[in-house]
C-alpha cells in the first residue's frame, strides 16, 4: 500500500500519523509542494496525507503550488481515494471541496495545546488535548459533517472518505522544537506563546498524545477510508 504525503521542504516529518501508517503496512513517499510539477497520479495512491506549512492558501506567491495540490486533493477525493488534511492540509481540501480560507482575528489564533470539543454523537477521541498552530480557519464545504470545533475555530470535518483535522496528531517534541526554532517570534509573542514553555509541554504531554494519535490514524483508516 502506497500513502502519499504532501509537506513543503525542511518540514516533511508526518511524525506519529506516519509511524502509523508504516505500522499498518503502507509505504509513504514524499511530493514536495515547491517540486509539485514532478507528482505522480492520484491513481498510483491508496491514501494521501496533506501536511501542514507556514503558508496560507491564499497567498499569491505561492498560488500555483497551492493550485496544483487543491486539483490533487478534489480529484482523490471525487475518484474515492482517501484523504487526511492537517492544519494547512484541512485548509486545502476545505479549498477544494467548497469551503472558504480566511485570516482568523488575532484573539482566535490558536498555538499550543488546546482543549477540543467532538461534536455532539462524534467518536470522543476526535476531541481531548490536541496541538494548535494556525492564523487561518476555514468554513464548512458543502455537505461535510462537523466532527469537531473550538470557541475560535471549526477542527475537524469529514466528507465521504476524506478527514481533515485542523490541529496537530502528528506532533512530537522534535517537531516542535524546529517550528519554535524558525518562528516569527513576534508572531508567538502577539499570541503571548513562550516558545521555550511551548517545546517543554510537548515532551510532556507527547507519551499520552502518541496513542491518542494513533486511535486517530486508525479510525481513519479503518472507518473513514473504508467507508
Amino acid at each position: 500500500m502506497r500513502a502519499y504525503v504532501t509537506a513543503n521542504h525542511g518540514d516533511d516529518d508526518p511524525g506519529l500519523v506516519g509511524d502509523r501508517l508504516l505500522r499498518r503496512g503502507y509505504e509513504l513517499r514524499l511530493l514536495h509542494r515547491e517540486d509539485h510539477d514532478g507528482w505522480p497520479p492520484v491513481d498510483d495512491a491508496d491514501l494521501i496525507v496533506s501536511l501542514g506549512s507556514d503558508w496560507s492558501v491564499y497567498w499569491d506567491h505561492v498560488a500555483e503550488p497551492v493550485e496544483t495540490e487543491v486539483a490533487l486533493l478534489r480529484k482523490a477525493h471525487e475518484r474515492g481515494v482517501p484523504v487526511l488534511g492537517i492544519c494547512f492540509g484541512s485548509q486545502l481540501l476545505a479549498t477544494a471541496l467548497g469551503g472558504h480560507v480566511s485570516r482568523a482575528p488575532a484573539p482566535d489564533v490558536e498555538i499550543g495545546w488546546t482543549d477540543v470539543a467532538a461534536g455532539e454523537g462524534q467518536p470522543a477521541l476526535l476531541g481531548g488535548r490536541w496541538f494548535e498552530w494556525h492564523n487561518d480557519r476555514w468554513t464548512l464545504p458543502l455537505g461535510a459533517e462537523l466532527l469537531a470545533a473550538t470557541p475560535s475555530a471549526n477542527q475537524a470535518f469529514r466528507l465521504g472518505r476524506t478527514l481533515a483535522t485542523q490541529y496537530h496528531p502528528e506532533v512530537t517534541g522534535t517537531i516542535v522544537a524546529r517550528w519554535a526554532s524558525q518562528a516569527d517570534g513576534a508572531e508567538l509573542v502577539r499570541a503571548g506563546v513562550d516558545p521555550d514553555r511551548l517545546v517543554v509541554d510537548t515532551v510532556r504531554l507527547e507519551a499520552d498524545a502518541a496513542p491518542r494519535a494513533f486511535a486517530l490514524v486508525d479510525w481513519f483508516c479503518d472507518e473513514v477510508a473504508a467507508s
